[in-house]
Protein backbone atom coordinates (compact mmCIF):
# COMPACT_ATOMS: atom_id res chain seq x y z
CA UNK A 1 0.00 0.00 0.00
CA UNK A 2 1.26 3.76 -0.94
CA UNK A 3 2.13 6.21 1.49
CA UNK A 4 0.12 9.39 1.77
CA UNK A 5 2.32 11.57 -0.69
CA UNK A 6 3.22 9.35 -2.89
CA UNK A 7 2.91 9.75 -6.59
CA UNK A 8 0.15 7.83 -8.26
CA UNK A 9 -2.14 8.49 -5.32
CA UNK A 10 -5.55 10.07 -5.60
CA UNK A 11 -5.72 13.33 -4.43
CA UNK A 12 -9.33 13.07 -3.21
CA UNK A 13 -8.00 9.52 -1.24
CA UNK A 14 -8.11 11.36 2.11
CA UNK A 15 -11.63 11.90 1.84
CA UNK A 16 -12.62 8.53 1.42
CA UNK A 17 -15.83 7.54 -0.55
CA UNK A 18 -18.47 9.71 1.63
CA UNK A 19 -21.43 11.64 -0.28
CA UNK A 20 -21.04 15.28 -0.59
CA UNK A 21 -21.99 16.73 2.76
CA UNK A 22 -24.23 19.71 3.44
CA UNK A 23 -21.24 21.70 3.94
CA UNK A 24 -20.24 20.91 0.21
CA UNK A 25 -23.54 21.39 -1.13
CA UNK A 26 -23.43 24.77 0.58
CA UNK A 27 -20.13 25.51 -0.90
CA UNK A 28 -20.42 24.44 -4.17
CA UNK A 29 -23.99 26.20 -4.43
CA UNK A 30 -21.82 29.45 -2.80
CA UNK A 31 -19.01 28.76 -5.50
CA UNK A 32 -21.68 28.67 -8.56
CA UNK A 33 -23.38 31.86 -7.27
CA UNK A 34 -20.23 33.97 -7.34
CA UNK A 35 -19.44 32.66 -10.67
CA UNK A 36 -22.86 33.30 -12.07
CA UNK A 37 -22.56 37.20 -10.49
CA UNK A 38 -18.97 37.82 -11.84
CA UNK A 39 -20.38 36.82 -14.84
CA UNK A 40 -23.16 39.26 -15.03
CA UNK A 41 -21.02 41.69 -13.57
CA UNK A 42 -18.37 41.84 -16.22
CA UNK A 43 -20.10 40.46 -19.06
CA UNK A 44 -23.73 42.19 -18.95
CA UNK A 45 -24.39 44.89 -16.32
CA UNK A 46 -22.55 47.38 -17.93
CA UNK A 47 -24.67 47.22 -20.81
CA UNK A 48 -27.44 47.36 -19.13
CA UNK A 49 -26.75 50.78 -17.49
CA UNK A 50 -25.17 52.18 -20.73
CA UNK A 51 -28.66 51.66 -22.66
CA UNK A 52 -29.67 55.44 -23.47
CA UNK A 53 -32.72 56.13 -21.59
CA UNK A 54 -34.23 57.47 -25.08
CA UNK A 55 -34.09 54.30 -26.57
CA UNK A 56 -36.02 52.43 -24.17
CA UNK A 57 -39.74 51.25 -25.41
CA UNK A 58 -40.96 52.90 -22.25
CA UNK A 59 -39.83 56.22 -23.04
CA UNK A 60 -40.87 55.55 -26.39
CA UNK A 61 -44.74 55.38 -25.67
CA UNK A 62 -44.76 58.36 -22.92
CA UNK A 63 -43.37 60.47 -26.33
CA UNK A 64 -46.97 59.52 -27.80
CA UNK A 65 -45.62 56.57 -30.58
CA UNK A 66 -48.21 54.00 -30.66
CA UNK A 67 -47.42 50.74 -30.42
CA UNK A 68 -44.58 50.81 -28.38
CA UNK A 69 -43.06 47.17 -28.74
CA UNK A 70 -39.60 45.70 -28.64
CA UNK A 71 -38.14 42.24 -29.45
CA UNK A 72 -35.30 40.33 -27.84
CA UNK A 73 -34.08 36.79 -28.40
CA UNK A 74 -32.52 36.79 -25.17
CA UNK A 75 -34.57 35.61 -22.08
CA UNK A 76 -33.15 37.76 -19.50
CA UNK A 77 -33.03 40.53 -21.33
CA UNK A 78 -36.87 40.23 -21.68
CA UNK A 79 -37.49 39.50 -18.39
CA UNK A 80 -35.81 42.57 -17.50
CA UNK A 81 -37.47 44.69 -19.59
CA UNK A 82 -41.09 42.95 -19.09
CA UNK A 83 -40.08 44.32 -15.13
CA UNK A 84 -38.65 47.34 -15.69
CA UNK A 85 -41.71 48.37 -17.94
CA UNK A 86 -43.94 46.66 -15.16
CA UNK A 87 -42.27 49.00 -12.05
CA UNK A 88 -42.45 51.87 -14.19
CA UNK A 89 -46.75 51.22 -14.36
CA UNK A 90 -46.77 50.48 -17.92
CA UNK A 91 -47.22 47.13 -18.18
CA UNK A 92 -50.20 46.12 -20.95
CA UNK A 93 -49.39 49.33 -22.10
CA UNK A 94 -46.09 48.41 -24.09
CA UNK A 95 -44.97 44.75 -25.43
CA UNK A 96 -41.56 42.81 -25.48
CA UNK A 97 -41.85 39.67 -27.95
CA UNK A 98 -39.37 37.07 -27.70
CA UNK A 99 -38.96 37.42 -31.86
CA UNK A 100 -36.10 37.75 -34.08
CA UNK A 101 -36.06 41.00 -35.33
CA UNK A 102 -34.54 39.71 -38.36
CA UNK A 103 -37.89 37.71 -39.12
CA UNK A 104 -40.47 39.99 -38.29
CA UNK A 105 -42.08 42.18 -40.49
CA UNK A 106 -41.30 46.22 -40.52
CA UNK A 107 -43.26 47.37 -42.86
CA UNK A 108 -46.17 48.97 -41.08
CA UNK A 109 -43.57 50.45 -38.33
CA UNK A 110 -43.04 54.07 -38.80
CA UNK A 111 -41.08 54.85 -35.68
CA UNK A 112 -37.72 51.98 -35.16
CA UNK A 113 -35.52 52.51 -32.46
CA UNK A 114 -32.26 50.13 -32.57
CA UNK A 115 -29.64 49.43 -30.21
CA UNK A 116 -27.19 47.14 -31.55
CA UNK A 117 -23.62 46.61 -32.28
CA UNK A 118 -21.87 47.91 -35.14
CA UNK A 119 -21.12 44.81 -37.33
CA UNK A 120 -24.72 44.31 -37.40
CA UNK A 121 -25.90 47.66 -38.88
CA UNK A 122 -24.62 47.07 -42.31
CA UNK A 123 -27.47 44.16 -42.89
CA UNK A 124 -30.03 45.97 -40.89
CA UNK A 125 -29.70 48.47 -42.84
CA UNK A 126 -30.42 46.90 -46.03
CA UNK A 127 -33.90 45.19 -44.47
CA UNK A 128 -34.95 48.71 -43.36
CA UNK A 129 -34.59 50.25 -46.66
CA UNK A 130 -36.56 47.17 -47.63
CA UNK A 131 -39.40 46.79 -45.55
CA UNK A 132 -39.94 50.60 -43.71
CA UNK A 133 -42.25 53.23 -45.46
CA UNK A 134 -40.83 56.48 -46.51
CA UNK A 135 -42.86 58.21 -43.36
CA UNK A 136 -40.53 56.08 -41.14
CA UNK A 137 -37.89 57.30 -38.84
CA UNK A 138 -35.58 55.18 -37.24
CA UNK A 139 -32.92 56.12 -33.99
CA UNK A 140 -30.05 54.55 -33.62
CA UNK A 141 -28.10 54.41 -30.48
CA UNK A 142 -24.46 54.73 -29.57
CA UNK A 143 -23.51 53.41 -32.59
CA UNK A 144 -24.53 55.20 -36.52
CA UNK A 145 -25.30 53.44 -39.81
CA UNK A 146 -22.16 53.48 -41.22
CA UNK A 147 -23.74 54.38 -45.05
CA UNK A 148 -26.54 56.51 -43.91
CA UNK A 149 -26.75 60.45 -43.08
CA UNK A 150 -28.64 61.34 -39.95
CA UNK A 151 -31.32 64.08 -39.75
CA UNK A 152 -30.21 64.58 -36.45
CA UNK A 153 -28.77 63.49 -33.40
CA UNK A 154 -28.53 64.18 -29.69
CA UNK A 155 -26.60 63.61 -27.20
CA UNK A 156 -22.90 62.95 -26.42
CA UNK A 157 -20.58 59.71 -25.81
CA UNK A 158 -22.65 56.61 -24.73
CA UNK A 159 -25.91 58.57 -24.49
CA UNK A 160 -26.14 59.59 -28.32
CA UNK A 161 -28.49 59.06 -30.66
CA UNK A 162 -28.85 59.64 -34.65
CA UNK A 163 -32.39 59.82 -36.77
CA UNK A 164 -32.73 58.89 -39.96
CA UNK A 165 -35.52 59.64 -41.94
CA UNK A 166 -36.12 56.95 -44.18
CA UNK A 167 -37.15 59.45 -47.41
CA UNK A 168 -34.09 61.25 -46.83
CA UNK A 169 -32.19 57.98 -46.38
CA UNK A 170 -33.39 56.26 -49.56
CA UNK A 171 -33.02 59.36 -51.53
CA UNK A 172 -29.19 59.68 -50.38
CA UNK A 173 -28.93 55.91 -51.52
CA UNK A 174 -30.31 56.26 -55.08
CA UNK A 175 -28.49 59.51 -55.43
CA UNK A 176 -24.97 57.65 -54.81
CA UNK A 177 -26.40 54.61 -56.90
CA UNK A 178 -27.05 56.69 -59.91
CA UNK A 179 -24.04 58.67 -59.41
CA UNK A 180 -21.62 55.38 -59.34
CA UNK A 181 -20.62 53.58 -62.45
CA UNK A 182 -21.77 50.21 -62.88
Amino acid sequence: MEEPGEPGEAAWSGRGEAAVGGLGLLELAVASGVAVWATWATLLMPGFRQVPLRLQVVEAYKQGLRPAVGYELNPWLLCLSNYRAWRAGYHGKVAFLKKDLWKVNLSDCYNVMVFLAPSVKPPLAAKLLAELPDEARVVAGRFPFPSWTPSSSLGEGLEKVWAYDMKEVRRAAQSSAEGSPV
